[in-house]
């Protein structure tokens, strides 16, 4: 009875809307299926092959990193799914006579796509409040197996760790370092230059590993060079410091790694230090994008795909369906590489693209459908 009273007002909630609708949700689990089998085996295959000669590489610790690093390859792969089960379920239907039969009963385009933009945004939502948590958790133990492989716990062979600056009181201090864990707190292989007043070097520390206590760094297993003096090795020194542990986090973070529940709390304690929050907004309205993202997949779809056939689709629109995709996905991440870097202001960077995917998506039906 419900369904049927809201059915007068949206086609979604019809018989036929709840079927479109079943057949495209669907045709996506067996699209995710299929994609995640083959990236599966795919990336375990690279896996093995970029770690298997180090000492303590298994089969299984291959098969755990793969599954921990799939669903972050995954949730990139998401927009192209929609496109493609957009495709696949309108080819069907038209194949099935069931879109020219709903065509026949009066039911205009604009309704019967409802269902499919519907599952869309279920989708979209799913992969941003579901998929991306996972993918943030996944990505980080992913790192930290191949880290403890690798004899180093914090290994991470896409982020380029950038350098500090600390002045706390006379001391002027540049620290870099060649890897990061527990979120910036901890430093791998650091490195600590000590600067005078007049901008002069006089000393470098070298360690093994440093540890961001409260008011100090601990430094583990140090070399002290000083010019003119011969290198001195200690066991551990403390250096004195004035950033606080949640700036530092803020300023070393991966957005990547963040889920997208905490995203908008780190852009926040970040603007609270003067930290620049470009990236971290990017990646947050990259994430509340996703549905209309994946709405206007399933539209450029729908432009190939709803013209009847009997047997054989025209293999070129299917062709430039796929290519109008492909040119979305690559221009929205370009454009999001824009707002991480502050070219292009992150809201701009992320939504911009997607708005006028799905402008250009709605017109292209609006003058095969309507003239």
């Amino acid at each position: 009875m419900i369904f049927d009273m809201l059915g007068r007002y949206f086609f979604i909630f019809t018989t036929l809307g709840r079927y479109f609708f079943v057949r495209y949700m669907l045709t996506t689990f067996w699209f995710f299926l299929g994609v995640i089998s083959i990236v599966f085996l795919v990336d375990f295959s690279e896996t093995a092959g970029r770690l298997a000669g180090l000492p303590g590489y298994t089969v299984t610790v291959g098969l755990i990193m793969t599954a921990v690093r799939l669903p972050l390859i995954i949730q990139q792969t998401v927009p192209f799914i929609a496109l493609f089960v957009g495709m696949t379920v309108l080819i069907a239907l038209n194949r099935r006579l069931e879109l020219v039969v709903a065509r026949a009963a009066g039911v205009s385009v604009w309704q019967f796509m409802t269902p499919f933009v519907g599952g869309a945004i279920v989708v979209g939502l799913l992969t941003m409040l579901a998929l991306n948590p996972v993918a943030a958790w996944g990505q980080r133990q992913a790192e930290a197996i191949e880290g403890d492989l690798r004899g180093d716990p914090s290994y991470r062979n896409t982020l380029t760790v950038p350098w500090l600056r600390q002045i706390s009181g006379k001391d002027d201090v540049i620290i870099g370092a060649k890897a990061i864990q527990n979120n910036g707190l901890t430093l791998i292989n650091p490195v600590f230059i000590h600067f005078d007043s007049q901008g002069n070097i006089v000393l470098r520390q070298d360690a093994a590993m440093a540890k961001l206590e409260d008011g100090y760094w601990l430094l583990n297993n140090v070399v002290e060079r000083a010019p003119g003096e011969i290198p001195a090795h200690k066991t551990t020194v403390q250096v004195r410091t004035n950033l606080k542990q949640d700036f530092v986090s803020q300023r070393l973070v991966d957005p990547e790694t963040i889920a997208f529940y905490d995203l908008s709390n780190r852009i926040a304690i970040a603007k609270d230090f003067g930290i620049s929050t470009k990236a971290l907004e990017t990646q947050f309205h990259s994430l509340l994008s996703q549905p209309f993202l994946l709405v206007a997949m399933t539209l450029i779809a729908a432009t190939v795909s709803l013209k009847f056939s009997r047997f054989n689709q025209s293999r070129s629109v299917i062709l430039g369906g796929i290519i109008s995709g492909f040119v979305l996905y690559v221009v929205t991440v370009l454009v999001k590489a824009f707002g991480s870097s502050g070219v292009v202001p992150p809201f701009v960077a992320t939504w911009i693209p997607v708005i006028v995917a799905l402008a250009l998506g709605a017109t292209i039906l609006l003058h095969q459908e309507d003239g």
